[in-house]
């Protein structure tokens, strides 16, 4: 039989078995919340794989077919070295547009460092270049050649030293949140077993008495394991409702916003938090069975 088939026989299983298990008290009270609390994070977890995910992909994307021409050359020959750098550019293979930015372009990227009364006539900026290479990319090395050639002044940035780290950082975070939800799964599992084993200490007269009428070990188990499965899937249910619910009251991803304001879900992955109770029910199921039978053989 499937593990799903015996979680369904579980829990549709012997309702006169449940009495061995306490409905009351700290193990009860101690199954549900962490449960419910251990689901509150994973959908957090969650939300952060994912937000990460997507924040790589858009960093990666955002500068992956951009670059930097910078001309930093005397006042007298920085006409001369721009035009001849647009020229160089535009017949690259490889380039498929080459744009020089004018004062206001300037002023506008330099604002959120200097603000926006910086002097421009008083002080002096290199002349920038915009350029977007095509899908295909560029030799990197050969167009900077020549430019050396046609204009010494010029300083070619495909931004792979500001794109590679931004990336490599998302990365490492995504992993973090997958990593974050296997602790959250092994301290769900330990939580239960503990909980289950102290249930099962308390009860140990009543088991005692039940095996002298004849109650096999796996009908005892079946009883903790149905209920620990069910109060674990209930508190599961409830943690991951309130996680969503705060999840869906963070700010919303913005053209002027951070990685804070985009982490939480969008479209159909608000479909994947839904699957955190299942998965817990899965652990609970696991984790009882192992903790009820270990415990069963020590007061045997």
């Amino acid at each position: 039989m499937s593990v799903l088939g015996r979680i369904g026989g579980l829990v549709g299983g012997t309702a006169g078995a449940d009495r061995v298990v306490p409905p009351t008290g700290f193990t009860a009270r101690l199954t549900i919340f962490t449960s419910a609390a251990m689901a509150f994070l994973a959908v957090f977890a969650l939300a952060l794989s994912l937000a990460t995910d997507r924040l790589a992909g858009r960093w990666s994307e955002a500068l992956a077919r951009t670059a930097t021409l910078r001309i930093s050359a005397p006042p007298e020959q920085a006409a001369e070295q721009l035009s001849n750098a647009i020229a160089v550019l535009e017949t690259t293979p490889g380039i498929a547009s080459a744009r020089a930015l004018d004062d206001a372009e300037r002023r506008a990227l330099l604002e959120p460092w200097f603000g926006p009364d910086l002097p421009l006539g008083s002080l002096r900026l290199p002349d920038l270049v915009e350029v977007v290479e095509t899908e295909e990319g560029v030799d990197v090395d050969g167009l900077r050649a020549r430019l050396a050639g046609e204009a010494p002044g010029a300083v070619y940035d495909d931004h792979t030293r500001w794109r590679a780290p931004l990336v490599r950082a998302a990365e490492r975070l995504r992993t973090l949140g997958f990593l974050s939800l296997v602790l959250i799964s092994a301290t769900t599992a330990a939580m239960i077993t503990l909980a289950a084993q102290a249930a099962l200490a308390a009860n140990e007269r009543v088991i005692a008495a039940l095996r002298l009428v004849g109650a096999l070990d796996s009908y005892i188990a079946r009883a903790f394991v149905r209920r620990f499965t069910l109060r674990t899937l209930s508190g599961a249910l409830l943690g991951t409702g309130l996680g969503m619910v705060a999840v869906m009251m963070l700010p919303r991803a913005s053209e002027t916003g951070g990685f804070l304001t985009g982490l939480g879900f969008t479209g159909t992955s608000w479909l994947l938090p839904l699957a955190i109770p299942p998965v817990a029910g899965l652990v609970a199921f696991a984790a009882t069975r192992y903790a009820a039978f270990r415990q069963l053989k020590k007061t045997t």
